[in-house]
C-alpha cells in the first residue's frame, strides 16, 4: 500500500515542479498542485486502508486492559478471602485487653 502512496506522491511532485518551473506557471500553483493532487487523497486513502489495524490495536489493548482489571480483581478476591478466615491473627477477634473494658456495676 505504501508503495502505490509513495509513487503517487512522486508523480505529484513532479506534475508542481513541472508546473512551477514553465514559464505560465506559479509557485503557489506547484503548491496547490502538490496539496490537492497529491498530500490530500494521499492522506484520505491512507487513513481509510488503515482503519482495521487501528481496530485491532484498539481491540488488544482492551484486551490487555480487561485482563489486567480481571486479575486485578482475582488478588484481591483472593486477599479478601485470607483476611475473613476465622483466627487469621492467631487472636480472637474481639479479645479484651487488660483495663480495655469498663467494670460492670449493679443499679441501687
Amino acid at each position: 500500500m505504501y508503495l502505490i502512496v509513495i509513487a503517487w506522491l512522486y508523480v505529484t511532485l513532479m506534475m508542481a515542479v513541472a508546473e512551477a518551473t514553465n514559464t505560465t506557471g506559479t509557485v503557489l500553483g506547484a503548491i496547490v498542485t502538490f496539496v490537492l493532487y497529491g498530500l490530500l487523497p494521499m492522506g484520505i486513502v491512507v487513513y481509510i486502508m488503515g482503519t482495521p489495524s487501528r481496530k485491532r490495536a484498539i481491540k488488544q489493548r482492551e484486551q490487555a486492559e480487561q485482563a489486567a482489571w480481571d486479575a486485578e480483581q482475582a488478588a484481591l478476591r483472593a486477599a479478601q478471602a485470607d483476611s475473613a478466615a476465622p483466627d487469621a491473627g492467631g487472636e480472637t477477634p474481639a479479645a479484651a485487653r487488660d483495663g480495655g473494658v469498663a467494670p460492670v456495676r449493679k443499679e441501687p
